[in-house]
């Protein structure tokens, strides 16, 4: 589990009540079935009208990393990778056939039986760069399918709070409903901005990270089998996928 992302949501929420109780406007002032509607409700139909049906499922797919990222672990792929090339330099790439069962990542998985398959590096580089791109552009919609959320809410909040204020300008001949007509037509621009910037926004920018460290692990990885591929020595090869640590 991410404790960041644990401790941002709890201070998040902590920040928006707590933050209403101390302005005086208790939790009753941020609870508004109509705000609800249009800014929630508006927000998704606005994202469902401007995004493919395949990006949104892997949106909500990927959604969960935010609280337990994929596993990354780069030293050990370092190390694991070292292990192949020690492998391939005593048995042959056809050693590395007991390490392709072993294998769990669809992705390192794919790069290993190329390998094995005795394929010409740039050939391999290639193939897997390919898929590299591919699922780095998938994760990458699919993760501004919230960073659209962030934007649209906003506004939808601001519409919220114009059909308030209209509905208050209907009443005006009733002083005793102004006050609370117009605390709850601000309700939805609460709802909004806070959605905004304390759910939708961080989100995207999480996966973001994310997709560009599973992208930096799955070059490692390229880069690895290449080097086996072309016979280097084993401790070159860990000198060289180091490098990728430092940034």
């Amino acid at each position: 589990m991410d404790i960041l992302s644990i401790s941002g949501a709890v201070l998040a929420l902590f920040a928006l009540v707590g933050g209403s109780i101390l302005k005086g406007a208790g939790v009753k002032g941020l609870i508004g079935g109509a705000a609800f509607v249009i800014v929630v409700v508006g927000t998704i139909a606005a994202i469902l009208l401007q995004t493919p049906l395949s990006t949104f499922r892997r949106a909500l797919g990927i959604a969960g990393w935010i609280f337990k990222p994929p596993a990354a672990d780069p030293n050990a792929l370092v190390q694991k990778i070292v292990e192949w090339s020690n492998v391939a330099r005593k048995q042959g790439l056809l050693g590395l056939e007991s390490s392709l069962e072993q294998e769990s990542d669809e992705f390192m998985k794919k790069g290993l039986q190329a390998l094995v398959d005795g394929g010409e590096p740039e050939a391999i580089r290639q193939v897997m760069e390919v898929e590299l791109e591919t699922r780095e552009h998938a994760d990458t919609q699919a993760a501004k399918v919230f960073e659209g959320m962030g934007i649209y809410a906003p506004t939808l909040g601001i519409i919220g709070a114009v059909l308030g204020l209209m509905a208050v300008m209907q009443n005006l001949s009733d002083p005793s409903k102004l006050g609370p007509g117009i605390a709850a037509a601000f309700t939805a621009t609460v709802y909004g901005i806070g959605l905004a910037n304390l759910v939708f926004l961080p989100m995207a920018n999480k996966l973001k990270a994310l997709i560009h460290q599973q992208t930096q692990m799955r070059q490692m990885c390229i880069e690895g089998l290449i080097s086996i591929a072309q016979g280097e020595n084993p401790r070159n090869i860990e000198a060289k996928l180091h490098g990728y640590l430092h940034h």
